[in-house]
């Protein structure tokens, strides 16, 4: 499946390219501020439906709505069952 961008509410997952992308091995994101499209965190989701992620200081709560947004399109979209890395 090619690279998706997924909108979380307040936050726009924005498709980063992974060096595996090509095989399909993992999908990544950055998590941008849906006005100002400044990045807040980063999230990566691998194969095996293991999903980790980073803030910047004080937007956890940019991860959060990302971790709920990926999770919902690894189950739906892919047939994951998602666990933390």
């Amino acid at each position: 499946m090619e690279p998706v961008e997924i909108n979380a509410g307040n936050w726009y997952l924005l498709a980063r390219e992974l060096d595996a992308w090509a095989d399909d091995t993992a999908y990544g994101w950055s998590v941008c501020e849906s006005t100002t499209a400044d990045v807040q965190a980063t999230i990566t989701l691998l194969p095996d439906g293991a999903l980790s992620g980073t803030a910047i200081d004080g937007h956890t709560d940019a991860l959060d709505a990302a971790r709920a947004a990926v999770t919902r399109f690894a189950t739906g979209g892919l047939g994951l069952t998602v666990r933390d890395a």
